[in-house]
């Protein structure tokens, strides 16, 4: 490999977390490359089954429901049963929630516990400030013990919403663990469907900054509840108000 060639691959190697240019000792990867993908993948695997701690939850004033998947192997093989709500997080969350907010908050571990406990106290409070400074009303926010991002149908029917934000662990990679979601939808309800949903992903250290997320995700609250629309929909009312205004 020549020296330009060595240069360029120094500055991808810079630009990127994936495996690239780590080299290879005969068929295999060297030990040093093979320890750390085993040590990636074993964090993966202990995001998945982790358990977000009590102590942050009370922390951020969350009391906790749960979703029909009454354990992680369930969890894992049936993403519906993470979808819905058991009967008592509904009887819970009817009990213990304001109804009608402009905004509603929920935290759920997903499918990394510890997305939020690396990551959602710093969103959770950026975003409350956030909004707080925009005057709007946040509710009751609650956490959701292996939930799935359309468990959001079933929380908008029973409390009825403006707008539901849903923080969320994301799939663990094997770059990072601990990256955190944030799906936003106007007046999600039973039928909603997906165009409709809005996220922000990536939010960890390495990614986008979680109290800069938080920040951001107050001005997209705002463009929402303006256009009263989420998804799609809000692309298309934005897009047409754009030709409205180019035609005087």
């Amino acid at each position: 490999m020549g020296m330009n060639n060595k240069e360029d691959l120094a500055a991808m190697i810079a630009k990127t977390p994936a495996r690239i240019g780590v080299g290879r000792s005969g068929t295999r990867p060297k030990t040093d490359s093979w320890l750390k993908f085993r040590f990636d993948h074993a964090a993966a695997v202990d995001a998945v089954y982790g358990e977000v701690s009590d102590i942050l939850l009370k922390r951020l004033d969350l009391f906790k429901v749960k979703t029909k998947a009454d354990d992680k192997e369930v969890y894992l093989r049936r993403p519906d049963y993470g979808r819905k709500l058991s009967d008592e997080a509904k009887r819970v969350i009817e009990a213990k929630c304001i109804k009608a907010p402009t905004v509603q908050i929920i935290i759920s571990d997903g499918l990394s516990a510890k997305a939020i406990e690396e990551n959602v106290e710093d969103v959770y409070l950026s975003f409350k400030q956030s909004l707080a400074v925009a005057g709007l009303d946040t509710g009751t926010p609650f956490y959701i013990e292996k939930g799935r991002v359309a468990v959001m149908d079933d929380i908008g029917e029973i409390i009825g919403p403006e707008v539901i934000v849903l923080l969320i662990g994301e799939r663990p990679g094997l770059v990072s663990a601990e990256s955190l979601s944030a799906y936003i939808c106007y007046k999600p309800r039973l039928g909603t469907i997906e165009a409709e949903r809005m996220v922000i992903s990536n939010i960890h250290k390495g990614g986008i900054p979680p109290v800069e997320a938080g920040a951001h995700l107050g001005t997209v609250i705002q463009k929402i509840l303006k256009y009263q629309a989420s998804g799609m929909s809000l692309v298309k009312k934005e897009h047409e108000e754009e030709k409205r205004e180019k035609l005087g």
